[in-house]
């Protein structure tokens, strides 16, 4: 499978994901608003994210693949797959344990993840009761990952891609139907987050098995190949999570800046994970095997070809999204979120987080495409010293910021961890060798960069013409966005192709498989 291809597999199924996640989303703001059930919702929702994130996406997708397809690639299907199921058994007790221990400790847990809701005490008790409702999900999606993972390394990206659907899909059943029979739609999201889990859990092996592959769970034991991927695991949960990293330290922080504040951050987060899930993850998803595969078989110039084509696309798609969502933040989250609880107030402080979220969209993606050039050489070391001064770098800045500009300012701070993060990585991958900008990468970043500019000059005054519109009612702010966005995509598009930035010929060689 090519690399765009791949790339176009997983972005198009994030990108029906995400759709669903705004209808979601929306439903959550009219049903919770931003107050004090909504941040304990969202805490009790991040906190298992958190976890599958760092631990199962994370440092599973990025020490568990390489090792994988590389087993694949030079010991067979056969030797591959006891390897998983091996790590598989490893996992689900380690999984039950970590579930078991959360569960009795989460009082004390929940006073390090938001210490500033002790001062509010029925808001902290009931965060308290729907982590202790939501934090199986950590179980379920984690075995998730590792199947995933597998699935991908066979070049099978579409059913992965796929889960999050169905997550999105039982949180809108949950608002719908169990909201009236529950004590609030706290309570009704979190048992959906729940049953998520187990839904996506039964839905991918069962992808799985109709690939001819079936893991069993044997007695655990510590093979060298299990040592080895435990070894890397640790600091890759830190070096590919730190975005994760990151939000939780903002949520730590806006705990104790006043009420609302977790939640204009996770609203507008959510509209920055639109590009960042369809682009960012599809790159890093589909590059790392890929790259893994050449690496093992020493092709080095197909290894850096594939690293410059996923850059040239990451940044073909993310730069202009980036200035839309600057330019353009107030009618998104205006048209998106406000009705219900969640009224203008709420819509202008979440927009103004929108906007700073965007200016970091670019590097959130680099990231994400510049850290498997490091998983594929199964170097997890140097990512995570970049991780961990870029984390720095955030934490500094958020106390520094957070005074005169609340939560806005975390949001600041973490656009500039995130470019650290991205410049760092590329920096050190370009003196071993493993990143060489082609004339080709060079030439049409800067085309792009321009013609996202020319876009976002084009949004501004779009939006200022069509501002008794955006004034208006429902209609008229919806009709008014969708005249932005696809006016926007027309210019970019046209300034695209002019430019030489991109060019519709080009899908073709994209779509040519990868050596």
């Amino acid at each position: 499978m090519s690399l765009l291809r791949a790339i176009t597999t997983v972005g198009g199924f994030t990108m029906m994901s995400r759709v669903l996640g705004f209808v979601r989303d929306i439903l959550i703001a009219a049903a919770l608003g931003a107050g004090p059930v909504a941040d304990a919702f969202f805490v009790a929702f991040k906190l298992p994210n958190l976890f599958r994130r760092l631990f199962a996406e994370g440092a599973f997708s990025a020490a568990f693949v390489p090792i994988f397809a590389g087993m694949v690639e030079t010991d067979g299907k056969e030797a591959a797959r006891i390897f998983a199921e091996q790590t598989l058994s490893i996992l689900f007790v380690a999984l039950i344990a970590i579930t078991i221990g959360a569960e009795i400790t989460m009082p004390w847990l929940m006073r390090l993840v938001a210490p500033g809701f002790l001062d509010e005490p029925d808001k902290f008790a009931l965060t308290v009761q729907l982590t202790q409702i939501t934090f199986p999900y950590l179980l379920f999606i984690s075995l998730v990952s590792l199947l995933s993972g597998v699935l991908n390394s066979f070049g099978r990206f579409a059913a992965a891609a796929a889960t999050p659907i169905l997550l999105n899909l039982c949180l809108i059943g949950a608002i719908l139907v169990l909201t009236p029979l529950l004590p609030t739609p706290g309570h009704a999201l979190a048992w959906g987050v729940a049953a998520a889990g187990i839904v996506q859990f039964v839905w991918l092996y069962v992808a799985l098995v109709r690939e001819g592959v079936w893991l069993r769970l044997p007695r655990p034991r510590i093979t060298n190949n299990v040592r080895t991927l435990c070894r890397r695991a640790l600091p890759v949960a830190i070096g590919a999570g730190i975005y994760q990293i990151n939000l939780v330290i903002d949520m730590i922080i806006a705990s104790f800046l006043p009420s609302g504040s977790i939640s204009y951050l996770f609203y507008a987060d959510r509209v920055t994970q639109l590009p960042l899930g369809v682009v960012g993850v599809a790159v890093g998803t589909a590059l790392l095997p890929m790259l893994s595969r050449q690496v093992r078989a020493d092709n080095p110039a197909a290894a850096l070809h594939s690293q410059n084509r996923a850059l040239e696309f990451a940044l073909l798609l993310t730069l202009p999204a980036a200035v839309a969502l600057f330019i353009i933040a107030d009618p998104i989250v205006t048209v998106l979120f406000q009705r219900g609880a969640f009224g203008p107030d709420q819509a202008s402080a979440t927009a103004a987080a929108l906007a700073a979220y965007a200016l970091g969209l670019p590097a959130y993606v680099l990231v994400k495409s510049l850290a498997p050039g490091f998983f594929a050489r199964e170097d997890t070391k140097t990512p995570v010293k970049i991780s961990v001064a870029a984390m720095a770098v955030n934490i500094v800045l958020s106390l520094i910021l957070m005074g005169p500009f609340l939560h806005v300012g975390l949001a600041m701070a973490m656009a500039a961890s995130a470019w650290l993060n991205a410049a760092s990585l590329g920096f050190v991958l370009w003196r071993r060798g493993h990143l060489v900008l082609d004339d080709r990468l060079k030439g049409r970043a800067t085309r792009v960069l321009l013609s996202a500019i020319i876009m976002g000059v084009a949004l501004y005054g779009g939006a200022d013409c069509l501002s008794p519109q955006l004034a208006g009612g429902v209609m008229a702010k919806a009709t008014a966005l969708v005249i932005l966005v696809v006016g926007g995509a027309v210019v970019f598009g046209g300034c695209a192709q002019l430019t030489g930035a991109a060019r519709l010929a080009d899908l073709r060689a994209f779509m040519r498989p990868a050596a």
